[in-house]
Order: structure tokens, then sequence, then C-alpha cells
């Protein structure tokens, strides 16, 4: 597994493991990132993602991205 933040623009992962305690399990989960989710990386600029997650988007910083593994 690798976290999210090596994943490129346009392409589409499925988030296999959220890293972190169970606030940081509950915030992402409230984002709509739950583990099985397919979503599509929109930008990475430098490790600040945004992701289209079903049909919203979400901007998360690096510190919260690599918590979210592929």
């Amino acid at each position: 597994m690798m976290p999210i933040t090596m994943a490129n623009p346009g392409e589409t992962v499925q988030v296999k493991r959220i890293i972190g305690k169970d606030e940081t399990h509950r915030h992402l989960n409230e984002l709509g990132m739950i583990e099985g989710i397919n979503v599509t990386v929109v930008q990475n600029n430098g490790g600040n993602m945004i992701l289209q997650v079903k049909s919203g988007r979400i901007a998360l910083d690096e510190k919260l991205a690599r918590r979210v593994q592929f």
C-alpha cells in the first residue's frame, strides 16, 4: 500500500486503509473517505490534494492525505 499522495492527477484509486486515531477516521469518514471507496485525484500539489469523492470534491493537506492509503 502507498499513501494517496503518490497518486497522479486523473488517476482513480481505491482507498484500502486509513491510518490514525479514531478522530482521524471519524473526520475522513465525514468527508466521505471510507475504506473501499474509489476516489479520483483532481490535483496533487506537493502532497496537498483535491480529490473527487462521489459527487463532491474535498481538499486534504499533505499530513492528512498521507494517512489515506491505496
